[in-house]
């Protein structure tokens, strides 16, 4: 059983930035696919972006390409989502998630293990 814990959200203005972190516990860290999600109340958990067990192959939404990065240090069994630019619509809850499969894809349903989230709001 994997458990993950996400740090990091907080409340910034428009164009700042973030790094949210996601500490893994209780399983091989270094062989899961691992994804950032985020969801807003009343909405649908939302993909954000993902990275292969390696770190290898990252993908991301075509709403936050080139503003944020998905990055993991398995010696530190943490996986980190650094976000710029950020804009009010990305205010939600962000969470991140584990896949047993060594590259994971893009519906909740491709992962195994969810974190409690983290909330970020961004102010205009």
């Amino acid at each position: 059983q994997v458990q993950l814990v996400e740090s990091g959200g907080g409340l910034v203005q428009a164009g700042d930035s973030l790094r949210l972190s996601c500490a893994a516990s209780g399983g091989i860290f270094s062989s899961y696919a691992m994804g950032w999600f985020r969801q807003v109340p009343g909405k649908v958990r939302e993909f954000q972006a993902a990275i292969s067990w390696s770190g290898g192959s990252t993908y991301y939404a075509d709403s936050v390409k080139g503003r944020f990065t998905i990055s993991r240090d398995n010696a530190k069994n943490t996986v980190y989502l650094q976000m710029n630019s950020l804009k009010p619509e990305d205010t939600a809850v962000y969470y991140c998630a584990a896949s047993r499969t060594t590259v994971a894809g893009s519906l909740p349903y491709d992962y195994d293990y969810w974190g409690q989230g983290t909330q970020v709001t961004v102010s205009s």
